[in-house]
């Protein structure tokens, strides 16, 4: 999938102005209205562009506590622990990995009793061999596309 000028454009301003309509887009961008719904599918359709909603703070939900549990497992049993984990609702993420174990989790809790709440229920899935956790204190760089997509854009102009 090559993102030209007008692409990068379209997504620094789905991420700068999200609540935005199309209508208001494409004026803002100096494009048709039908141009712009043509480019905005056409990211989609190819996995630019993956889903549109708020982003929520597990934070002001009740969950403050953040941390990252590696999870070793047991050969053989990656998909079933992959498919028990999406059981489990403070899991926000993971991912299969490579080196110190098998799978990477992105957890939230409520306070460090219900995190140890939540690594014993991980413990105590089937195929689990063990976990290792690494409790964040701050985050230093939030979760942010804004400069890949910039610098994306910069390479399509040459």
């Amino acid at each position: 999938m090559t993102v030209d000028e007008l692409d990068t454009r379209i997504l620094r301003l789905l991420l700068e102005q999200p609540r935005t309509s199309v209508r208001e887009y494409a004026r803002i961008l100096g494009v048709a209205r039908g141009t712009l719904q043509a480019r905005l599918d056409r990211l989609e359709r190819d996995g630019v562009i993956t889903g549109t909603g708020p982003f929520l703070s597990p934070a002001a939900l009740g969950h403050p506590v953040l941390a990252f549990v590696h999870i070793e497992v047991t050969q053989g049993h990656l998909d079933d622990v992959g498919d028990a984990l999406a059981a489990v609702p403070e899991i926000v993420e993971a991912f299969s990995i490579t080196g110190g174990g098998d799978l990477l989790t992105r957890v939230v809790a409520q306070d460090n009793a219900h995190l140890e709440d939540v690594i014993q229920k991980l413990i105590s899935l089937p195929g689990v061999v063990r976990t290792r956790t690494e409790v964040a204190l701050r985050e230093r760089v939030p979760h942010r596309l804004l400069p890949l997509v910039e610098s994306v854009g910069r390479a399509a102009r040459g």
